[in-house]
């Protein structure tokens, strides 16, 4: 019996992601309030049936308590955030909230599947993540000198990049990680917002020459020779793009864009030659048979899982994505793959170009050039990020090592992550007000030129 529960719940779990997915990009064309609301209300029911599918059927194979508690906190949470959000910020993009929800849904699914500690540990530093986030779209609303800090968030990331290469964990041969009081952080994913501010801050003026391009160009090449020097290769790729992509838009100039990607061709090229370790990884992205019992152990078996799963996918805990290694944290789409199926994971990088689609789009309404380039940065950063993660797994390109944002697990990753969607939220509210001002606008020069038409009817008839 249990085992026809798991085959079924397979197939539904497909269908509410599809439907899901479809009600992601339908929502696009309805222009009316309630409509919108309609269909985003649709989708919550979809992830909270979604959860309880899924973990019923974890209970079912595993028979752990544990899982149920989990359900209802993780239950529990997503109620909360989407009442905080509509108390609070009632212009926030609930698109963007339920996108938010709908990954870390499907993040806490495997990780509840693969290893009940981590996905505990993981959903308390979401919770925290949470509460700070929700004062973040305030501050973004109040603090309208953010883009008067150049050299502060030059220094400060600047700052964090050298901690770590001086002080930090060496990790798969990549110094990544700092450990205080027991806890190791990331620090690169939270200087990747910082990177972001400090760029905006640089290039959102019309006025600048060329010499201020070179120099913020030297000290986005800076960041990036840090990360290269500490061999965290992986945010080194996502730093660049990012910056070439906000220089293109800030100054609309094909040559700067040609001469971003030129340079890294070059640069990609002579990490190839420098570093050992990236030699491996290309030799394994080209053969990983040739290289199985070392560096193509972990590409070979997240091949298999793809594979295995097909397009329907073996069932939650029917497959062994265990055998990958770092699954949690490198492979998780792999995991996805093996047990929910080909088609799932299509739909989950729909969800994810989705959310991508409506951060550009909310870049390209804000009027501000600061905000609009804010916008598009941590975008760009979003979306190079699951490029990279599902390029790697599914060997389209080589390895980096790059988590899949809010679905795998590191604390560093979505804690960075949903602050990054909390500053995106800010930005939205931002653009309704100014939608909202120039509204107001309008109707003052109604009133105005209403009141100029009665005052000349009234001369016309005392004339």
């Amino acid at each position: 019996m249990i085992n026809l529960i798991v085959e079924l719940s397979k197939y539904l779990l497909l269908i509410l992601a599809a439907l899901y997915t479809l009600e992601s990009f339908s929502v696009f064309k309805y222009k009316a309030e309630d409509d919108k609301r309609y269909i985003l209300r649709k989708q919550l029911i979809v992830i909270f049936f979604m959860d309880f599918v899924a973990f019923l059927v974890i209970f079912l194979k595993t028979e752990k308590m544990e899982v149920i508690y989990f359900f209802g906190a993780q239950l529990l949470y997503f109620i909360a955030v989407q009442v905080l959000y509509r108390i609070f910020y009632k212009k926030a993009s609930l698109l963007l909230l339920n996108h938010m929800c709908m990954l870390l849904s499907v993040g806490f699914i495997m990780l509840a599947r693969l290893d009940t500690d981590s996905a505990v540990r993981q959903f308390r530093i979401v919770v925290i993540a949470t509460v700070i986030a929700m004062v973040i779209p305030v501050m973004i609303r109040k603090l309208t000198f953010l883009n008067k800090w150049t050299w502060f968030y030059a220094g400060a990331g600047m700052l964090l990049l050298l901690v770590v290469l001086v002080l930090g964990k060496n990790v798969n041969g990549a110094k990544i990680n700092i450990s205080l009081g027991g806890f190791a952080f990331q620090p690169s994913e939270f200087v990747k917002i910082i990177f972001v501010f400090f760029v905006a801050c640089r290039l959102y003026r019309k006025k600048a020459t060329f010499q201020d391009h070179v120099i913020t160009t030297a000290i986005a090449a800076a960041y990036v020779l840090v990360l290269v020097v500490s061999r965290d290769l992986g945010s080194a790729l996502v730093f660049f793009i990012t910056y070439v992509v906000m220089l293109y838009v800030a100054t609309k100039k094909p040559l700067y864009l040609l001469a971003g990607l030129g340079s890294g061709c070059v640069a990609a090229v002579g990490a190839y030659f420098l570093f050992g370790h990236v030699r491996q990884r290309v030799v394994a992205w080209k053969n990983p048979f040739s290289v199985y019992e070392g560096a193509g152990y972990q590409i070979v078996q997240g091949l298999f899982a793809i594979g295995t799963g097909g397009l329907f996918g073996m069932g939650l805990c029917q497959g062994s994505p265990n055998m990958i290694p770092f699954v949690k944290q490198d492979y998780m789409f792999a995991a996805i793959c093996e047990e929910l199926g080909g088609l799932f994971a299509m739909c989950l990088i729909l969800i994810c170009m989705s959310m991508f689609l409506l951060v550009v789009n909310i870049s390209l309404q804000i009027k501000k050039p600061f905000y609009k380039l804010i916008a598009l940065g941590l975008g760009t950063e979003y979306a190079f990020q699951v490029f990279l993660t599902i390029g790697g797994v599914t060997k389209f390109i080589p390895m980096t090592g790059i988590t899949l944002p809010l679905v795998s697990y590191g604390g560093s990753s979505v804690l960075s992550t949903i602050i990054m969607l909390a500053i995106i939220q800010g930005l939205y509210i931002l653009r309704e007000d100014e939608d909202e001002e120039l509204e107001k606008q309008k109707e003052k020069r109604r009133e105005a030129s209403l009141k100029g038409r009665e005052g000349v009817r009234e001369k016309r008839i005392k004339g």
